[in-house]
């Protein structure tokens, strides 16, 4: 009989960060959404062929939809099928999620950016983030603050 490998906490179950969502927009509320995917697409995420960094959410008629990404197809994917690397992805929510996100982008001015994506349960899953944007300034003082904490490691590191 065979036994299965246990995997290991080192094991990263995050497949892409869009660390450009954090600098051009203040994220106040994070959504899992899952998404529709292809097979060949499933095969390319497990390879970690994505690209988040230009990507976006709309919601068109009650439904949220993914724009932008960019996930690159396998050299050996099959030959029946042509991929389209950036085409446009339904997202999954649940209606009371949608109506709510509905609510903020049209009436209060946000947007929707994606923040992550990972695996769960062996499902793909997207972070929605309802984020507003930055301006110059707020970037400037985010960067400042960082480089702050970074300088006060130093600081504690060589002092204790």
């Amino acid at each position: 009989m065979a036994t299965r490998k246990k995997k290991s906490k080192a094991d990263s179950q995050t497949i892409a960060l869009n660390k450009k969502a954090k600098h051009d927009f203040f994220i106040e509320d994070r959504y899992e959404a899952g998404i529709a995917l292809q097979g060949w697409e499933v095969k390319s995420l497990r390879e970690g062929r994505i690209q988040l960094k230009e990507s976006y959410v709309l919601v068109k008629n009650g439904e949220a939809w993914l724009f932008g990404a960019h996930i690159s197809p396998l050299a050996s994917a099959s030959t029946h099928v042509h991929p389209d690397a950036t085409r446009t992805r339904k997202l999954l929510l649940h209606r009371r999620e949608l109506n709510k996100l509905i609510g903020h982008v049209e009436r209060q001015g946000y947007t929707l950016v994606p923040v992550a994506m990972y695996w769960k349960k062996g499902r793909v899953k997207l972070e929605v983030g309802l984020a507003k944007g930055k301006k110059l300034h707020d970037k400037r003082a985010s960067a400042k603050e960082r480089d702050w904490q970074r300088e006060k490691q130093r600081i504690m590191k060589v002092s204790g």
